[in-house]
């Protein structure tokens, strides 16, 4: 089906005119498909993962590993999404080979080193995995977007370290909980 503005109702949220390859910490919460419970559960405020969640875990990590100008910190799996900060370091050089150079990332025109390229590829790695894992295929992580935030202000980090901390001992409270 071709794209039809119409129909679709896709919208972007990424701040308009905003370098997302530029230093900076980003705070990312990517969500199942249908935010069914896949990467395991949530045991007396512990969150225990399955092998699909131990995945996530993996991916995670080589993001970091991958990329030389891509700093993990702090981070969590829960049974229905994935929260995580890292930092993009632009003085690190690149290992990827083929940066276009382009600052904009543009809908379908990836830009290497941004933070969406960045998401997408973990995103896409994850549900391949995962999909391998089970036998299936299909969406695993939520293939339409994910969330995500500039984190401008240290006092700003410091609250999100926190939530992301506390994110599994507060699990019933969450917006994403599913019994």
């Amino acid at each position: 089906m071709s794209y039809d503005s119409s129909v679709h109702h896709r919208r972007s949220i990424r701040i308009k005119g905003y370098d997302y390859t530029q230093n900076g910490a980003y705070f990312i919460t990517v969500c199942t498909y249908r935010h069914r419970p896949l990467f395991g559960k949530i045991k007396q405020g512990e969150m225990i993962c399955n092998p699909f969640g131990d995945i996530v875990v993996d991916e995670w990590l080589k993001t970091g590993l991958l990329r030389s100008y891509v700093l993990i910190d702090e981070w969590v799996v829960m049974p229905n999404h994935f929260h995580g900060i890292l930092f993009l370091d632009t003085r690190q050089p690149r290992a990827d080979k083929e940066h276009t150079g382009r600052v904009g990332e543009q809908f379908g025109k990836p830009t290497v080193g941004s933070l969406p390229t960045i998401v997408r590829s973990f995103k896409a790695i994850v549900t391949r995995r995962i999909n391998e894992l089970r036998g299936t295929n299909g969406a695993v992580l939520r293939q339409e977007n994910y969330y995500e935030r500039v984190i401008r202000q240290e006092e700003e980090y410091q609250n999100i370290v926190a939530y992301i901390r506390n994110n599994p001992v507060k699990w019933e409270e969450d917006e994403l909980y599913i019994r």
